[in-house]
């Protein structure tokens, strides 16, 4: 394959063995988990179960107080904690006090999603930066200002010196996510001023950080994939001059280069992941530290955590493992019966993980449609007649046209159920021969332009701790002295 390299030759890099880097070290903790070490006695039971044993919180007592569980009205709404020039997800109105199912929309600083896609994609050009540059300035930037903005970011590519020597090593269970998250809180020990919270230190922290992550996920992949060969770890070369898109697929492509299509692929998928809200998880997570005065390292570190769960951008990982079980399993991937069959066996838990969920499918917000998904699918389609995946394409297109229908069968469920963008994240990287390992560190290095507007917006706006209020159900207890304790 031809690949799409404007600077020249992509060159080796340097190999490095585990006398230089810690990446290459993996030392198991000699000293077992207590539960193991020190066994399951009578003794330890009530430590190790005591807490099943506590009487639930009964459910009418949510509704007696009015408790918004999960931070969710009884209608499924988010509750509103905030205001924000940032971004809008619209996903249904509310009319009389009602939830309407509404067509998505998903607004960038006032700027529809179709129309910031669309422009940079119709001109033939890069748009991350772009809405990277918007999200955390509040403005579109002239080509002056966008020319600067990457050549800042381009600035902070090269990890720091020494860096590589104590880079942390992925665990065992090769977590590209937590390799991330500490590799995060470790520039934290490499910046001179920290704690900095000022506007002029968090927009240099943001910008070095998407110069950063890239190289650092995939040294972290490739550091697996070192020691799992028995291999030295090859450290890709700094390419100057790269999109964020063309950065992260020249360190993982490597040699075999890549296509200005899937250059161009990988863009849209970042743009559609920079930003979603101020109440997804990692971005509420990343407001929740930030208002505690926290430095930047600590609150995306903490983010990333959150991203990781597979309720979350965890998802995407679920919906390609989902994906792989329906097309081993369903003969004629074209045959609508054949998979709402399937589909059915894994919402009555027959099939698949056991979970009864069809992943990709159903929002919190979104309910007749997902803009996300929908441009996905649009800009997707030519790359999979490109290589031959148009079949694999039409399976996840039915999918998301048969799966609603099976849950209301199944389940009764009466709202409106639409595909998310998780349904197609997995395919479109597999085409770009991604990792399924980076798929959600991809997603992180994307939404951190959102993470850094909202926690900017966190720092210089409200100025007051998150702090909600949990009331208290239980009975009081007297005092056992510890010697009559039976």
């Amino acid at each position: 394959m031809l690949g799409f390299r404007p600077k020249g030759p992509r060159g080796i890099g340097p190999t490095l063995t585990n006398v230089k880097t810690s990446a290459l070290t993996r030392v198991a903790d000699a000293y077992p988990m207590p539960s193991d070490g020190l066994g399951m006695s009578p003794t330890a039971e009530g430590l190790y179960k005591g807490f099943s044993q506590v009487d639930p919180v009964p459910t009418e007592l949510y509704e007696k107080y009015d408790v918004k569980r999960g931070l969710r009205n009884a209608d499924g709404s988010g509750v509103l904690v905030g205001l924000t020039t940032i971004s809008n997800v619209h996903g249904y109105t509310k009319i009389d006090g009602k939830t309407v199912p509404d067509e998505g929309d998903l607004i960038y600083r006032g700027y529809h999603i179709d129309d910031l896609v669309g422009a940079p994609q119709s001109e033939g050009r890069f748009g991350y930066e772009e809405i990277a540059y918007l999200l955390i300035s509040g403005r579109l930037p002239t080509l002056a200002e966008l020319d600067d903005f990457r050549a800042r970011i381009d600035s902070r590519r090269q990890l720091p010196e020494g860096y590589l020597s104590i880079f942390p090593r992925t665990t065992y269970s090769h977590s590209i996510m937590n390799v991330l998250q500490r590799a995060t809180l470790l520039l934290y020990a490499f910046d001179p001023t920290p704690d900095d919270i000022s506007p002029v230190h968090e927009v240099d922290v943001a910008l070095s950080l998407l110069g950063h992550w890239p190289r650092t996920a995939a040294i972290a992949h490739e550091a697996y994939l070192a020691d799992k060969n028995d291999e030295r770890l090859r450290v890709p070369p700094v390419r100057e001059g790269y999109s964020m898109a063309e950065t992260v697929l020249d360190v993982l492509r490597g040699d075999e280069g890549f296509t200005r299509d899937e250059a161009m692929l990988l863009d849209v998928m970042l743009m559609l992941h920079a930003e979603h809200g101020g109440g997804n998880n990692s971005t509420f997570t990343t407001r929740v530290l930030s208002s505690s005065g926290t430095d930047a390292y600590s609150a995306y570190a903490a983010a990333i955590g959150s991203l990781k769960g597979p309720k979350h951008g965890g998802a995407n990982t679920k919906v390609g493992e989902m994906i792989s079980d329906i097309a081993y399993n369903v003969e004629d991937w074209s045959d609508e019966d054949q998979i709402a069959d399937y589909l059915a066996k894994i919402v009555r838990k027959e099939a698949f993980d056991g979970t009864g969920l069809i992943y990709g499918l159903g929002h919190a917000v979104y309910t007749k449609s997902d803009p996300r998904a929908r441009l996905v699918k649009q800009y997707a389609q030519k790359l999979a007649e490109e290589k031959g995946k148009e079949d694999k394409l039409l399976l996840i297109e039915n999918i998301e046209k048969m799966g609603p229908q099976v849950m209301r069968d199944v389940r009764g469920i009466t709202k409106p159920i639409c595909a998310n963008i998780d349904l197609y994240t997995g395919f479109v990287y597999s085409m770009l021969g991604v990792p399924q390992d980076l798929f959600t560190p991809i997603f992180a290095m994307a939404r951190l332009a959102g993470w850094a507007a909202h926690r900017m917006e966190e720092l210089y706006g409200p100025a007051r701790i998150i702090r909600p209020a949990y009331y208290s159900v239980f009975e009081l207890q007297e005092y056992v002295p510890l010697s009559e304790r039976g």
